[in-house]
């Protein structure tokens, strides 16, 4: 079992709708840039890559950089917190 501080790095990584709305959107487009993820969201840049830092710190996103871009995809906690979340709903 990770430790009670893991753990609230895990929570803080989707406990906003912006993260949740982007752990959904990377379900179904993985590989998203953060100004493809910014776009969709309708959020400017840094906002989105605070939402992006926070989520990474929890282990939710892997990062993939290709020259100047870098692509997001969910990791499989990422897939996990998702499958918990639509238990709640």
């Amino acid at each position: 079992m990770k430790s009670p501080k893991d753990l609230e790095q895990i929570l803080k990584g989707c406990a906003n709708h912006r993260r949740i709305e982007t752990l959904l959107l990377l379900r179904t487009e993985p590989e998203l840039t953060l100004e493809q993820i910014a776009e969709h969201l309708g959020v400017n840049f840094r906002t989105a890559s605070e939402h992006m830092r926070r989520m990474a710190v929890g282990g939710l996103l892997m990062k993939r950089y290709e020259g100047t871009s870098v692509h997001h995809a969910l990791t499989r906690r990422g897939k996990d917190i998702l499958a918990f979340l639509k238990t709640l709903a």
